[in-house]
């Protein structure tokens, strides 16, 4: 239990802790508004966005920070000057995995990819990550909130409360699978080198678990809500989201660095390096 404790505090203490977290945070909050441009220009086309939907979004997000959104989700209109700033902002967004994939190298102790290719993959771990995130934000934080919404419609009358049990009781283990294969696969693209599967297994165990102690937290503050607005208004749920992703995001990079040091430290893996560099 000693050698675990200092194992994790070790990992604590790396460089890439102090400022990983941070930066993939801001990345992934600044992600948002693109993700939504997309989101509403899809919706609008296949009439997502209807009167029931909106009065879900209503009761679950903060006025002021809606009118914010709204523009973002309800305009059906693409230009090509949005495009051009779709484009710039998705490769902004992505600086936040490319430094993810120059840390897991450098953690991992493997040499870089040419920077287009590693840009190209980057893009795609934006999307997966910003995929995850979304999830965690309509299912597990406030899933509760908005299943009762849905329900409550006409349709589901004679069967809303098996379907919110139903709902309750699948959220939490279908999320964790769902969380942990999606983590591990994050983690096995980052590196610019295949890195064996099991190196992955305790890192995505460990960011999966308190992911989900952490959203579940989070859960509770959305579920009574308004006993916290009525101290800071509607400018509390933004600042306690913001503390939410930074702490999905400091788990996240942990997850990578306990990786890292399981394989770095593994005997057969210093062999074939040691065996790699007397051969070069």
């Amino acid at each position: 239990m000693k050698k675990f404790f200092k194992k994790i505090f070790n990992i604590f203490m790396k460089p890439e802790m102090m400022i990983l977290p941070g930066q993939l945070a801001f990345f992934i909050v600044l992600a948002i508004f693109p993700m939504l441009t997309l989101i509403g220009y899809v919706g609008s086309n296949i009439s997502l966005f209807s009167n029931a939907f909106l009065s879900i979004m209503h009761n679950i997000i903060p006025e002021n920070f809606l009118n914010i959104l709204l523009p973002f989700i309800t305009d059906s209109h693409i230009t090509g000057n949005i495009a051009f700033f779709l484009i710039i902002g998705f490769y902004l967004i992505s600086n936040g995995t490319n430094s993810l994939i120059v840390a897991s190298n450098e953690l991992f102790g493997l040499k870089h990819d040419p920077f287009l290719k590693r840009r190209i993959k980057a893009f795609f771990m934006i999307i997966l990550l910003m995929g995850l995130f979304i999830f965690n934000v309509l299912v597990l934080a406030y899933g509760n909130i908005i299943i009762k919404e849905i329900i409550n419609l006409e349709i589901f009358e004679n069967v809303s409360d098996k379907l919110y049990t139903i709902f309750v009781l699948l959220k939490w283990p279908v999320a964790f699978i769902g969380i942990f294969w999606a983590i591990k696969l994050f983690y096995s693209i980052a590196p610019d080198d295949t890195i064996p599967s099991k190196y992955m297994n305790k890192g995505a165990l460990f960011t999966t678990v308190f992911w989900v102690i952490g959203t579940a937290i989070y859960s509770i503050y959305t579920s009574n809500f308004d006993n916290y607005k009525m101290f800071y208004g509607g400018i509390s749920t933004i600042m306690v989201m913001m503390i939410w992703v930074y702490y999905l995001s400091y788990i996240l990079v942990m997850g990578i660095a306990i990786n890292s040091t399981d394989y770095n430290t593994d005997p057969k893996e210093i062999h074939k390096k040691e065996k790699i560099d007397q051969d070069s």
